[in-house]
């Protein structure tokens, strides 16, 4: 009998708890977490901007700076992946900036073959191996012995390319209402899986019940 009565009192005490409690508990846990988890999203979404915008007026210096905050703070909060995202405007200008240095170099180059051609038509009146000869001569004067086209080589799409990830899980306040979540969950289940446990017990081990 006295068994039997530990375990009434046992139910007793977990039926104190009522489930729709802790469900609203859980909602509200809920709510909190998710608003946490936004907070976390939206803070990254505006490092990311700043860095984005930072690249539109090629401030090199606050691009570093911003890619640093974003880096740390993707790094450091749940939900807060960038994603995949390119500096397209710093691409676009170390492009244009290889080309110009690229056609400079050609116009150059342009230059000396027209001016090497003069000096030795007015030599040799037309196309031999002396002309040949001394048009080779007057590039290297101009060339210091390079005497070819520039071809640009273009930077690597890779290199303004960047993503950061977030952890699964981060010691700020989305976490830890995550994991009251969490808690809150286990907790129902436990009640409820206690009470089963005690009323199979009443039942099977105590039949005058």
């Amino acid at each position: 009998m006295a068994d039997k009565r530990k375990v009434q009192r046992n139910i007793q005490r977990i039926k104190r708890v009522k489930t729709w409690q802790l469900i609203i508990l859980l909602l509200l846990a809920g709510i909190v977490s998710a608003t946490f988890l936004r907070l976390n999203n939206i803070g990254m979404i505006e490092r990311r901007t700043a860095v984005l915008q930072a690249d539109k007026h090629g401030d090199v210096q606050a691009i570093t700076n911003n890619l640093f905050a974003l880096q740390r703070w993707s790094s450091s909060k749940m939900n807060a992946s960038t994603g995949v995202f390119y500096l397209e405007n710093s691409y676009d200008r170390d492009v244009k900036d290889i080309s110009n240095r690229a056609s400079t170099s050609n116009n150059n180059m342009a230059d000396v073959v027209k001016k090497a051609d003069k000096v030795c038509k007015q030599q040799y009146g037309g196309y031999s191996q002396a002309y040949a000869q001394c048009f080779a001569n007057e590039q290297n004067k101009h060339t210091n012995g390079s005497s070819k086209l520039e071809t640009p080589d273009m930077p690597n799409p890779n290199l303004y390319r960047h993503e950061f990830t977030s952890p699964l899980w981060s010691p700020d306040f989305a976490g830890w209402s995550l994991l009251v979540c969490g808690l809150i969950v286990l907790i129902i289940i436990f009640r409820m899986i206690s009470l089963v446990i005690l009323k199979i017990l009443l039942r099977k081990h105590y039949t005058s019940i």
